[in-house]
């Protein structure tokens, strides 16, 4: 409801910046107040949601008049608990009360008015009651309907990695994209109520997913990852949400940056920190050291009137590190979110190309760089087993120091960054294939179909029927039911 009027008044829905609520005509007026009356006549505990965003409540209410309209006493409600005149407990305040109690079916009862929130906390409910795992399920279960598509795959995506064994860092991003790791201290799981929340979950899934004939898959794409929140992926080409997996075939890379300053010199640094399969004996290339065996930095900009880049070479056979980290910092001046334009990507080259500053069809990536933090780390490059590179989705940022940011003065939170992210695993685009009813499914081999398909790839290919569905990273955000 607060969206709403905030719509109502041009203001911003995601309720981030202070809306100023306009005056409304008076139809409009009672509309809001019968609605909101409506909604706590249905659910009295929705009140507690009030507090949260009290400022806003009140200058509503100064523009809607609810004293006017006596008839609508929950709407009045709303807006004397703004005010304080009226005590209204969140449903995490009483979820909190009645585990402090020891009472964790009933907590779990109390959280089932906010499914979502019931659905995030399943891990915490199921480690606290052993003798009550059942009940719990049975809450969830009968309310599972009611839940989002994205938390549903948020909470699998979170019992895949419970799976894993115990030491592990986890890994917190906000939606700015600025991690934070800690070491996973949770006792596990009980195998049989994760085994039973699991198949609640994929079966809900599964029901959720659209029914389709026969489905034709691009292999490049199953190990992307699912946009679950990409809030803080730049946008841009080649650009895949956070944890999305692609195979890098050439062994000659070029990282590159651009930025154009808007009204103060500024000095963005292009480096690549590299590290040991253990996370350690970190080497870099940067400003500060232009030449290693493996490649070389092409000098340090530190102006950009007019826009500037740097770039990175490297040659991945003479790498001897296990992660190659590109990173961007803010040295001086103007950050990602005051410059005119910045950007980062990498191409993969071959001799027939060295010397050229750029080429645009070896570009594999290109992503815009935004955000008020100063530290910027796009992607990883993984070396597997096999000795082959795969590049992993990071877009996650370090908020850095006013000035002078260097790739050595950060190594050892970049690090722990790194190994929060590369352990954890993403749910991929093969989940949901494997999940979803198609009469038959098939590989992409480069032969177009003759009849119409759903078709999940990277890009839409020439020659495929003009009635087909395609789901590609543009709109992989389609396929997540709701």
């Amino acid at each position: 409801m607060l969206r709403l009027a905030c719509a109502l008044s041009d203001g911003d829905v995601t309720l981030q910046e202070p809306t100023r609520f306009v005056s409304m005509p008076r139809p409009v007026r009672r509309a809001l107040l019968a609605a909101l009356d409506g909604v706590v006549r249905d659910d009295p505990g929705k009140l507690g949601d009030v507090a949260a965003r009290r400022e806003p409540w009140k200058r509503l209410g100064e523009r809607l008049h609810p004293h006017e309209h006596p008839k609508w006493p929950g709407a009045a409600d709303v807006f004397a608990v703004a005010r304080g005149e009226k005590r209204a407990p969140s449903f995490a305040a009483r979820f909190e009360a009645r585990l402090a109690s020891e009472d964790v079916e009933g907590a779990a009862h109390v959280a089932a008015g906010a499914p979502g929130m019931l659905f995030r906390s399943l891990d915490r409910l199921l480690r606290l009651a052993p003798d009550s795992q059942d009940a719990v399920l049975d809450t969830a279960e009968s309310v599972i309907g009611r839940v989002s598509g994205r938390v549903l795959l948020s909470v699998r995506e979170h019992l895949l990695n419970r799976a894993a064994e115990p030491g592990r860092t986890r890994l917190f991003a906000n939606r700015l994209g600025r991690g934070v790791t800690l070491p996973d201290t949770r006792p596990p799981l009980d195998p049989g109520a994760a085994e039973r929340l699991t198949a609640m979950l994929d079966g809900e899934i599964r029901d959720r997913l659209p029914s389709v004939g026969r489905l034709v898959v691009d292999p490049d794409v199953l190990d992307v990852a699912l946009p679950l929140s990409g809030k803080s992926a730049g946008k841009g080409l080649g650009v895949l949400p956070r944890g999305s997996v692609a195979p890098v075939d050439d062994e000659l890379l070029r990282f590159f940056v651009y930025w154009r300053q808007r009204e103060r010199r500024t000095d963005f640094d292009l480096s690549v920190l590299m590290l040991g399969e253990d996370y350690g004996d970190p080497e870099w290339i940067s400003y500060t050291n232009l030449k290693t065996v493996a490649g070389e930095h092409s000098g340090d900009i530190t102006n950009a009137p007019e826009g500037a880049s740097e770039f990175i070479n490297l040659n991945l056979a003479k790498v001897e590190a296990w992660f190659i980290v590109p990173q961007v910092d803010v040295y001086s001046g103007e950050n990602f979110e005051q410059v005119e334009e910045s950007f980062f990507g990498f191409m993969l080259r071959d001799g027939e190309q060295k010397g050229r500053p750029f080429e645009a069809r070896t570009v594999r990536m290109k992503s815009e760089l935004r955000g008020p933090d100063r530290v910027a780390l796009p992607l990883v490059f993984l070396r597997g087993d096999d000795g082959r590179w795969r590049a992993k989705w990071l877009h996650l940022h370090l908020k850095g120091a006013p000035e002078f940011n260097r790739v050595e003065d950060n190594r050892v939170t970049t690090a722990e960054l790194l190994r929060g992210i590369v352990e954890r695993r993403h749910l991929t685009v093969r989940h949901l294939v494997d999940l979803l009813g198609a009469g038959e499914t098939t590989l992409w081999d480069g032969t177009p179909p003759g009849e119409p398909v759903t078709f999940i790839g990277l890009e839409r290919p020439d020659g495929l029927h003009e009635d087909s569905t395609v789901y590609t990273p543009e709109n992989l955000s389609d396929l997540i039911p709701a």
